[in-house]
């Protein structure tokens, strides 16, 4: 791997870069000794102290202007990437950090190749970018549903036995691109299991304050999960790799995830070492020249 490219963050939910991943073997809960309500002040606790940090190394890396950060986040309905999102980076400068939802692409969008979208809107050096779903939806959302390549246009003769495969390729080439180029690139699958998720749309119904949430299809898309679940696992298997790792990160317990997900991010910002510019000798005289204008400046 490329010296340009940072190192993975290591984790117990690092998907392996072999294929082997297999989502019947992800946890969708923490262990016993991480959850329930006894954990949860203790993980806010920690999460809180690590945006602390997460602020500082942010700025440093914006005055560095050096690298990036692309933070990608996948799941299933309900399994809390807004929150999340919300949570981790509650005390980022805003100026410094940027947020991409990609719904339904639109009829702009479809006149490009798949990628090109979230190539738009890629952050700058210096800059946190997050991707609310992202050009996964491609080998997800449009593999369970393929009825979607018709509004793509695409060039010849579409063939379901090989598209994915193009395009898991074509993630891997671009994501190292990227990677090469300074962009340090970490993707997030909230796993959540579908008791929970089941809970959750239950609670959207019976909260008032959460009817807004709801969404019927929703509901619709859980009828695939078995489909959806076989998607994800092809795609981790086939795009984790040491310059775009993938995380599963158990989802069902919100503090824990968040936490979890918080400082896999901080330890990807202190693997960049950031650090503020320092200036030359010139620059350091020419500064004190302008100090002792501005002194004599009455």
């Amino acid at each position: 791997m490329s010296d340009r490219i940072i190192e993975p963050v290591p984790s117990e939910f690092l998907v392996p870069f072999d294929g082997t991943f297999r989502v019947a073997d992800a946890p969708t809960a923490p262990s016993d000794g991480e959850r329930g309500k006894q954990h949860k002040k203790r993980h806010k606790q920690a999460l809180a102290a690590i945006v602390d940090e997460m602020r500082e190394l942010q700025r440093a890396m914006y005055a560095f202007d050096s690298h990036s950060l692309l933070l990608v986040f996948q799941a299933m309905d309900a399994a809390g990437k807004d929150g999340t999102i919300r949570a981790v980076m509650s005390g980022i400068n805003p100026a410094g950090c940027q947020v991409s939802s990609f719904k339904a692409p639109s009829k702009q969008e479809l006149d490009h190749d798949f990628l090109w979208r979230v190539a738009t809107r890629l952050p700058e050096r210096g800059r946190i970018g997050i991707f609310n779903r992202s050009h996964y939806e491609e080998v997800l959302v449009v593999r369970v549903h393929p009825e979607y390549l018709e509004s793509q246009r695409l060039p010849g003769k579409l063939d379901l036995a090989t598209i994915w495969q193009e395009r898991f390729e074509s993630i891997r080439n671009f994501e190292q691109h990227l990677a090469r180029n300074g962009t340090t690139i970490l993707k997030f699958w909230l796993n959540v299991g579908r008791d929970e998720q089941r809970r959750r749309f239950i609670d959207r119904i019976d909260e008032p304050e959460s009817n807004w949430k709801f969404e019927p299809g929703d509901v619709a898309e859980r009828r695939h999960w078995s489909a959806y679940m076989r998607a994800y696992e092809e795609a981790l298997c086939a795009t984790s790799r040491p310059w775009a790792p993938w995380y599963a990160i158990p989802a069902d317990d919100k503090p824990f995830m968040r936490r979890t997900v918080a400082d896999l991010v901080r330890r990807a910002l202190k693997a960049i070492r950031p650090r503020y510019p320092e200036p030359t000798a010139a620059e350091r005289a020419a500064m004190q020249g302008y100090r002792e204008e501005l002194l004599r400046d009455d």
